[in-house]
């Protein structure tokens, strides 16, 4: 970015200087960077000067425009591989999580089996050790109850092998799925420091093509009213543009009414009603079973759009499928995440409030229609953000 603004400042020096080397503009003094509004009044009064000044404006706005441009694209770049990391560590995670989960199934199996097995051979060896002769001599009255115990041990007998065989299919099967959640939880892992590395280099593209966009807006009001001054040959002051400036910035954003913040200090982040829930679906556009790591609620374009909860803004830029992306960063590993934006609102670095106004709905990215993707993140892994906000005290949608 520092690069990119001296380029701006290289390209305005020089073309100041040609302006002061010219005959006609001796008396005319040009900023090293930017005009000054008494520099363009001045020029209004020479015609070769006026001609020289308008190009000089617009030879600034251009080069503005094009460096914005330029960081915007490069960010978009960077957005779409991250979004692109994101889904494949995402869908990790879910694998060897569900792995997880059948792999610790199977071993209370395997371990019931083997107790059932144990079982068997305990009945079998406690039948096998009584003297049937003494017993039935010793105890005519129960002799009755030995031999049903005996036809029971037979049968008991016959079984073993299967329960047996049984015992060692389930301690295989829960030996596979651990090592299969071995294996995934380490692509899971690899994935994840893949994804970390792309949302790092898309944040500080992101906030580069914010700073560029800075610049941008900083001057191109300025630069278009000079030269719109020159161009129509006006008399317009400093203190015209600034009052309208000033009337600008007097428009505030909305926040959420009183009470609609719960005891945990969460809110539903829109209205609208959910139009995809958290978890596998087939992609409205692709048409393939993909990982939704998130939930849709869909709603009117431009319906406002906040902040869940209180934290600091750790990215406010493009993300591929997402389009115009926010994240969150609420303390205590959980993240929120906010996708398909028609515009931001807020910026890398702010600080929000439970209910601040980030940013407008909208259908950026890979999207059918106006809808919050809203995502919920413990420690980098999503979960459900219905039932997140609900522990919370809060809805969706």
């Amino acid at each position: 970015m520092i690069g990119r603004r001296l380029a701006v400042g290289v390209t305005a020096l020089a073309l100041a200087s040609s302006l002061l080397l010219s005959p006609t503009l001796r008396d005319v003094s040009y900023a090293a960077t930017y005009p000054s509004w008494q520099d363009v009044l001045d020029a209004r009064n020479d015609e070769a000067a006026k001609k020289r000044a308008i190009a000089q404006l617009q030879g600034l706005l251009d080069t503005l425009t094009a460096a914005a441009d330029e960081a915007q694209a490069e960010a978009q770049r960077l957005g779409t591989i991250f979004q692109e990391a994101q889904q494949k560590f995402d869908e990790a995670a879910f694998k060897a999580d569900q792995l997880q989960q059948a792999a610790d199934a199977a071993s209370q199996e395997a371990d019931d089996s083997r107790l059932r097995a144990g079982q068997f051979i305990s009945e079998l060896a406690r039948v096998g050790s009584v003297d049937l002769s003494t017993s039935l001599l010793s105890d005519a009255s129960g002799a009755e109850d030995l031999l049903s115990r005996l036809g029971f041990a037979s049968i008991i007998a016959e079984q073993a092998d299967g329960i047996y065989e049984r015992a060692m299919q389930d301690q295989n099967t829960a030996q596979s799925l651990t090592d299969q959640a071995t294996v995934a939880r380490e692509l899971r892992d690899e994935l994840r420091a893949e994804a970390e590395a792309a949302f790092t280099e898309a944040q500080t593209a992101a906030i580069a093509a914010q700073a560029a966009l800075d610049e941008q807006l900083a001057h191109e009001a300025t630069l278009r009213a000079q030269l719109a001054t020159l161009i129509e040959n006006r008399k317009a002051t400093e203190e015209e543009f600034q009052e309208g400036v000033e009337a600008a910035n007097n428009q505030q954003g909305s926040d959420l009414p009183a009470g609609s913040i719960s005891a945990s200090g969460w809110a539903n982040p829109t209205s609208g009603y959910i139009s995809s829930n958290y978890g596998y679906r087939v992609h409205p556009i692709y048409g393939y079973v993909i990982f939704h790591a998130g939930t849709d609620v869909a709603s009117g374009c431009g319906t406002n759009i906040y902040a869940a909860a209180a934290g600091t803004v750790i990215y406010a830029g493009w993300n591929g499928g997402y389009g115009n992306f926010i994240m969150i960063d609420h303390g205590n590993g959980i993240t929120t995440s906010y996708g398909h934006s028609s515009s931001l609102l807020v910026r890398y670095g702010d600080r929000v409030s439970a209910g601040t106004h980030i940013s407008e709905m909208g259908t950026t990215g890979s999207s059918t229609g106006c809808h919050l993707h809203f995502e919920v993140r413990r420690s980098g892994t999503t979960t459900d953000p219905v039932a997140f906000l609900r522990g919370q005290g809060a809805s969706l949608g």
